[in-house]
């Protein structure tokens, strides 16, 4: 378990350019870091929810992230007094567990407590199952982020979760958008749902033109063969 996720981490911060200029993290600690951190999370009896790019990383390739992410409530996280807060707002907490960046989602945020307590499932790290995000909670922690992703600007991060979201959805085809988007019609004001779904239109059409593009070629592959 703790060697995957380690794995991940380390892999991600060695191959990112912008650290090659700055004092790189011990990543040779990294695999005990993290074996500490689900330790405790287990001995202390937290109710944690993985999510982020670690927990995308078990449904999807080529996603390299630098930190972990969880679904906390407040007191849960004060639970863990290792993780020392660097920056906080009403539904978020970075924190660092030694030289290991952990984001939380609170649940104080309703869409944060309902992904967390309905959207799980136990997925293989390592050697360990641990407990994380489904793809439909995934989703939808992903479209909820967009709107203030897009009054932001911060257009690669936009373009990650996007692809993100992508890719999810080639996973699998059987995801209910109507349904995620009925959920995230009581947490988000209507404005944004609408252009949500334009976006998930957008997504459906690019995955449809990926499907089209395939056959195409399959088809001409074959015509050449004979």
């Amino acid at each position: 378990m703790s060697a995957a996720i380690a794995e991940i981490v380390c892999n991600a911060i060695l191959f990112d350019l912008k650290n090659w200029g700055s004092t790189m993290p011990d990543v040779d600690r990294l695999p005990e870091t993290v074996e500490q951190l689900f330790t405790l999370l287990t001995e202390r009896k937290i109710n944690y929810l993985l999510v982020g790019g670690i927990a995308l990383l078990s449904y999807i390739e080529g996603r390299n992230t630098q930190d972990i992410d969880f679904i906390l409530s407040k007191a849960e996280l004060e639970a863990l007094p290792e993780i020392v807060v660097i920056e906080e707002n009403r539904d978020f907490v970075r924190g660092a567990f030694d030289q290991l960046q952990v984001d939380v989602l609170l649940t104080s945020n309703r869409l944060f407590e309902l992904v967390r307590d309905r959207y799980t499932t136990e997925r293989l790290f390592g050697s360990q199952m641990i407990r994380c995000a489904t793809i439909e909670g995934l989703l939808l922690l992903k479209f909820f982020a967009l709107p203030s992703l897009y009054r932001q600007g911060q257009f690669n991060k936009i373009s990650i979760y996007e692809n993100d979201i992508t890719q999810l959805l080639l996973n699998d085809s059987s995801v209910d958008l109507s349904s995620l988007f009925k959920i995230l019609a009581r947490y988000i004001i209507p404005t944004d749902l609408e252009e949500l779904k334009i976006t998930a239109s957008d997504i459906q059409t690019r995955i449809q033109r990926f499907y089209t593009q395939r056959n195409r070629f399959e088809s001409d592959e074959n015509s050449t063969e004979q």
